[in-house]
């Protein structure tokens, strides 16, 4: 089987849990050389021994310097970039009239801030030959939860920056996309389920009857739409908004 990723080298924030370490592990199935950071350094190191085209560096992406420093790092390593996942995000659970300023700090500094100065970075590597970032967004950027208030404004912004990029550097050869998650059982899904006294299976039951799919999507459900954006395969898809829900919209 071919690798579609075969001589590409690909960044991932947040790498190490859930969708973001799949994202890792196939792509260098794929060929790609991978670089990831990520918050929990011991889950990184394991991750990192899977396969020697897989590398972590430690960074805090909510500190600007840290962000410049992972991107110099793969550069100085490869000398270039052909795609940047940015999975990296938090959400914590606040309507509007609860949000506190560390809180919502907390949610714009990674799922925002984070974002936006890895994309100037990733940028600037891709634009003497091109390259394509992949947004990872939720359903809450347009109309969201009651109790979601500050992550739905950081994932619209997040869909507006994809948006910008799209058009902006698109004569450079960049290309971006955001893919809209739907209701996953991601370890964040299952805290707050226990959070709310629900197990898993019980969380499980509860979305199947609020999603048209019924059922809710599996973290390897999303990979073969992220390694066909990252791949040659999808050079004339960009600024788009592609929804992997089962129809879920919030």
């Amino acid at each position: 089987m071919r690798e579609i990723l075969k001589g590409k080298v690909i960044a991932v924030s947040g790498g190490t849990k859930g969708i973001g370490r799949e994202i890792v592990c196939e792509a260098a199935r794929q060929g790609a050389k991978v670089v990831f950071c990520g918050r929990d350094e011991k889950a990184a190191k394991e991750i990192a021994e899977i396969s020697k085209d897989i590398d972590f560096y430690k960074a805090d992406i909510s500190n600007v310097a840290q962000i410049e420093s992972f991107f110099s790092y793969i550069e100085n390593k490869y000398e270039r970039l052909d795609g940047f996942v940015n999975y990296a995000g938090v959400t914590y659970a606040a309507s509007l009239l609860e949000c506190t300023e560390e809180r919502f700090d907390s949610i714009f500094d990674t799922d925002i801030k984070a974002a936006f100065f890895c994309s100037k970075c990733a940028i600037k590597l891709m634009m003497k030959e091109g390259g394509t970032i992949i947004f990872f967004g939720s359903p809450h950027d347009e109309k969201g939860e009651c109790d979601r208030a500050a992550y739905a404004c950081a994932k619209g912004s997040l869909k507006v920056l994809s948006t910008h990029i799209s058009r902006f550097y698109a004569e450079y050869g960049i290309r971006s996309n955001y893919i809209t998650t739907g209701w996953t059982m991601t370890e964040g899904e299952i805290f707050h389920g226990q959070s709310m006294g629900m197990t898993e299976e019980e969380l499980r039951e509860y979305a199947s009857k609020l999603i048209p799919a019924g059922r809710m999507t599996e973290i390897d459900e999303y990979i073969p739409m992220v390694m066909l954006l990252l791949s040659d395969y999808s050079k004339m898809i960009s600024g788009s908004d592609i929804r992997l829900t089962g129809g879920l919209y919030l």
